[in-house]
Order: C-alpha cells, then structure tokens, then sequence
C-alpha cells in the first residue's frame, strides 16, 4: 500500500516459548506506534497485521479525523510472528531458519503482542482491538486470552474459527507455493520460487473478490486495462512485493489451525471461548466474502455477550477490508466511531 509513515520499531521477547512446545531463541516483534499514550495509558488500541501484511499496509485506517485518530488514539500495530518483519523463517538463523520454522498459533500472537502491550509500554487495558483477516483472528484471540484487558473489540473480515472451507482454500495456495521445483522442500536460498509466488497469486484472485466484483469489471475502475492486466499488476505483483514463501507457509499454518477454543483452559470448546468474551463488539464480515461469509459470523456473535452483527454492503468481498475502496472504508471507520463511543465491557 505504499512506503511506511512511521519506523519499524522492535520489541525483544527473549526466549519465546510457542504453545506447541518449541522455543525462539531471540525472538523480536516488530511493530510501530500512532499517536501519544496518555496519562492514564487508557487511549491504547492494538491493531495487529493480516497474512502478508506489513503494518504499513494497515495506515489507511489510521489518519486525523478518522476514529483512529493519533490525536486522540495511541494505536500499536504489531507485525506478526512470521510476516519477515517480526521473527520469521526468511529472518532466523539455527535450527529453526527456513522451513523448519515452528507451528505458531493465534494464542502465541497474542502473547507476543501482549508482552509488548504490558512489559514495554505499561498498559493494563486497551479501549480497542481490531482487525481484518487474520487480524480479525487476532482481535478474537485477544478478547478470549486477556478479557479483562479488551474493553472493545472490532474484528472486520475475518473469524474466530478457520472453518473447513477456508481451509481448503489454504490448501491450494499451499501447493501451488510448494509445487515449484525451485521451492526445493523450503531450502530456496536467495532465488526464490517466483513460479510458485506467481501460481499461488492467481488461486488467491478467485477468492479475494467476489464474483460480482468480476462481473462487475470492477478491477476496470482500479485502472487495470483487462482481466490479465488485473492478475498480473495487482495479484502477482502483489506476491511478488517483499513475500518471502516459508514467510507465506508459516502465516498460512496460524491461519488455517485458527480456533479461539484451542487457547488453554477451553479444551477446544469455541463456544465457550466466545461465551468468555467480556468486551463490547461490532462485528463486520463482508457481503461477498468467500472465506469468511457472514453467516459464520452470526453464528460467532450469537455466543458473545455484549456484540453487534453489522455486515458491509458490496460486491468487494474479503477485501472490502483492504482499505482500496472508499464505500467500504467509511463504512468500517463509521462503526468504529461509534463503538469507541460506547462504554466498554470492563465497567
């Protein structure tokens, strides 16, 4: 989306130890800041990254005058474990550099960003989380690991259970990421697999809009001058931009093992995980959206106590939470608007 505004800043996590046993040795967590904390740290928003995003691409929520105003919000975009910015395979060195880079789950984001939250900057309650995609994933990992930190959570796009659809999708964007002969099992070096980049760029095109973005020629208003202009320019460059694959395998596999009721103490229970959710919701899936529809987020919030189904119009689909299309950006900055304006859940 464009050249970051603010520096990359690191937080240390030491030795980090992932919910599924393994360790990162050194890990850091890369992430950047908006606005001034206040006195009472209580305007802090946490706004995590979405699979390939860097916290730049999150900017287009961020800005005067908008509900995410840095005049009034400290808003903290942390990048994810995995997206080559925080500790990653294409970053780390020894036993776990490249493809033997550990299962990271939506839980140990969340811890991660949570000790950057609390040991680094103090805060004990955040008056906002949000997100699209597999931050929308991370807004309800937060709401279940820490409720009594989460006054208001927002997730835009996304779900608190990777349904089985969704993971067969992940699927074809794994095998076609895998199935170039240059991927050689991961261990690529310098010369990346931009055959493999390139096919998993157009499983994603068929997803990512709805049909009648396509049959609307909509990709024509962006400025693209044909559909292969479309899948070329904008999907395959997009892959293209700074994606590293073990980088896009480690991101998927968070995604798609994503359940808020494999955080511990829930024994795999979803429903009970929602049930403990303390914080006040507005949750937004898209019309059109192929991997999140809204129906699965009716049946998430029909277990939450205090949350509001509020569905965005359109024919963009997943990526009506991109922030390319005006319509849809008021639509989600209005809602957060009015949510902040609401008391929290806490009291």
């Amino acid at each position: 989306m464009g050249p970051p505004v603010t520096e990359t800043q690191y937080h240390e996590l030491g030795d980090f130890t992932l919910q599924h046993g393994a360790t990162l040795r050194g890990a850091r967590l890369a992430y950047t800041t908006y606005g001034t904390l206040n006195a009472d740290k209580s305007n802090a928003v946490v706004y995590p990254t979405w699979y390939s995003g860097r916290h730049w691409d999150n900017e287009w929520l961020i800005g005067p005058g908008m509900a995410l105003d840095p005049d009034r919000y400290f808003v903290i975009v942390p990048n994810m474990l995995g997206n080559g910015l925080s500790t990653s395979p294409s970053n780390t060195t020894g036993g776990y550099a490249g493809p033997r880079f550990p299962h990271v789950t939506f839980h140990d984001q969340v811890q991660a960003q949570h000790d950057l939250v609390t040991r680094h900057f103090g805060i004990r309650r955040l008056a906002l989380v949000t997100g699209w995609s597999m931050g929308a994933g991370q807004t309800y990992q937060w709401a279940v690991s820490h409720p009594d930190v989460v006054e208001r959570m927002a997730p835009f796009c996304g779900s608190s259970r990777t349904s089985v659809h969704n993971q067969v999708f992940l699927e074809g964007v794994k095998a076609a990421l895998t199935a170039d002969s240059a991927f050689a099992n991961g261990w690529y070096g310098d010369t990346l697999p931009v055959v493999g980049l390139r096919a998993a760029a157009r499983v994603y095109a068929g997803w990512g809009f709805s049909q009648a973005f396509y049959w609307d020629r909509e990709y024509e208003k962006l400025g693209y001058s044909s559909l292969e202009d479309f899948l070329v320019e904008f999907w395959e460059g997009f892959f293209l931009d700074g994606r590293d694959p073990n980088d896009l395998l480690a991101m998927l596999r968070t995604w798609q093992t994503g359940d808020v009721g494999l955080t511990p103490g829930f024994g795999g229970d979803t429903e009970a995980a929602l049930r403990s959710i303390r914080a006040t919701g507005i949750v937004m899936p898209a019309e059109k959206d192929l991997y999140f529809p809204p129906e699965d987020e009716a049946w998430a919030v029909s277990h939450l106590a205090d949350a509001e189904l509020r569905v965005i119009p359109g024919t963009w689909g997943h990526f009506a939470g991109y922030g390319s299309n005006d319509v849809d950006t008021r639509f989600i900055d209005t809602a957060l608007r009015e949510l902040l304006a609401r008391p929290g859940g806490l009291g």
